[in-house]
């Protein structure tokens, strides 16, 4: 279908729609990393302990992942762009609700919320992306997913400033959600809309998923767990076994993050140029050389290359995934990647426990290590992009 007749009820141009896009991207990365630095305050104003504030903190997770298959239904029930609006308005008045809640029965509310609205975000802006992408007739989502990494750096870093001069806590989040709520506002009426397909729109949008979805799916668990697993063991492994102190653990990640930012940034150049089958390949096997690098030699230094590479080397397989379930012949963008989306936050929830199993009857770097193997995995089945893949890009 030439590109042309995709746009039905929307004049915006493409590049319009494609910053815009950007600007979603932006809103979910700055929204959800605003939350890290509330944390201890919400501890601290409700007095929970460490078991009581890990059962809170899993609520938003369950908001995201219980609200994403609703997503899919809406997305292709209703299109993308009305969902963005409403799924992004709600997370920008959930946010200071999370200051304010007086317990804990009605924090874990306001993070279900809070998580429901960005899961509905995050399936949403992703099967736009897939639009858009098409559109613009080369890759765009490492590009996009980018964006979301700068998001969550801004955040996070943002909300600690805006602490650090003083400000109390719920100034901080309603100007947080003040700016996001203008950036929602004014690129929404530059978001496209796409005519479905005949055979598309008629079916169900809770039919069962494709097995092609259910794969791609199982694939994004997989580099989901491996992103948990840098965002709850890196410092560990880093303090208690390579002898790094506790106030510099914290590095470990931060030279993920980095590396993941800048691996996406870069990502849609090297996607154009080497085909999603590749970047799949060969990603996974970058992201496994770093987890044995990591787990296997005992020296701190190694274990920072090793976190590098992984970050590297897991940056574009997630966007590379996901535009591939946004393709898949005879299924709605939006009920793919709301497959997708749901399995791999399913990765990211319960990986870092299972390694916590793991490792309590192994060791720490055995468990860390062994998600190496599940990477190798991936790599085996990278092939399963190329059938969906569209656009001018190499296809290897």
């Amino acid at each position: 279908m030439p590109a042309a007749t995709l746009l039905v009820a929307s004049k915006s141009p493409v590049p319009a729609a494609r910053r815009a896009t950007q600007g979603y991207f932006l809103v979910s990365g700055i929204a959800m990393a605003s939350w890290a630095p509330m944390v201890p305050f919400a501890k601290a104003r409700l007095g929970l302990d460490e078991a009581g504030l890990g059962l809170v903190l899993l609520c938003m997770g369950l908001g995201s992942t219980g609200a994403m298959p609703v997503a899919g239904f809406l997305s292709h029930r209703f299109g993308n762009r009305r969902v963005l609006a409403i799924g992004g308005i709600a997370a920008c008045l959930a946010l200071p609700l999370l200051t304010i809640a007086p317990s804990t029965t009605l924090l874990c509310a306001a993070l279900v919320a809070f998580g429901a609205s960005l899961g509905v975000v995050d399936v949403a802006m992703n099967a736009h992306a897939v639009d858009v992408e098409k559109l613009h007739g080369r890759p765009l989502m490492s590009g996009f997913h980018g964006l979301f990494s700068v998001g969550g750096l801004a955040g996070s870093a943002g909300m600690s400033a805006l602490l650090g001069a003083g400000l109390p806590l719920v100034a901080c989040a309603t100007a947080v959600a003040a700016l996001l709520l203008a950036i929602v506002a004014t690129q929404w009426r530059h978001l496209v809309v796409i005519a479905p397909d005949d055979a598309v729109a008629r079916r169900s949008a809770f039919a069962r998923p494709p097995a092609t979805a259910l794969l791609l799916g199982a694939l994004c668990l997989i580099v989901f767990l491996a992103e948990g697993a840098m965002l709850d063991w890196s410092a560990v492994l880093l303090g208690s076994e390579r002898g790094v102190a506790i106030a510099d653990a914290g590095l470990g990640y931060a030279a993920f993050s980095i590396a993941m930012a800048t691996g996406r940034l870069l990502g849609d150049r090297f996607t154009t140029a080497l085909g999603p089958t590749r970047i799949v390949r060969y990603g996974s096997v970058v992201a496994a050389a770093g987890f044995a690098l990591a787990s296997a030699l005992p020296w701190a230094t190694t274990s920072f290359a090793g976190f590098v590479l992984v970050g590297l080397g897991a940056s574009n397989i997630v966007p590379v995934l996901f535009s591939a379930a946004g393709r898949i012949p005879g299924s709605a963008a939006g009920v793919s990647i709301a497959t997708v989306t749901a399995l791999g936050y399913a990765g990211m929830l319960a990986g870092p426990a299972a390694i916590g199993l793991v490792a309590h009857v192994t060791s720490l770097p055995l468990a860390i290590g062994g998600i190496g193997a599940l990477l190798a995995a991936v790599a085996a089945c990278a092939s399963i992009v190329r059938r969906s893949w569209v656009g001018p890009g190499r296809v290897g």
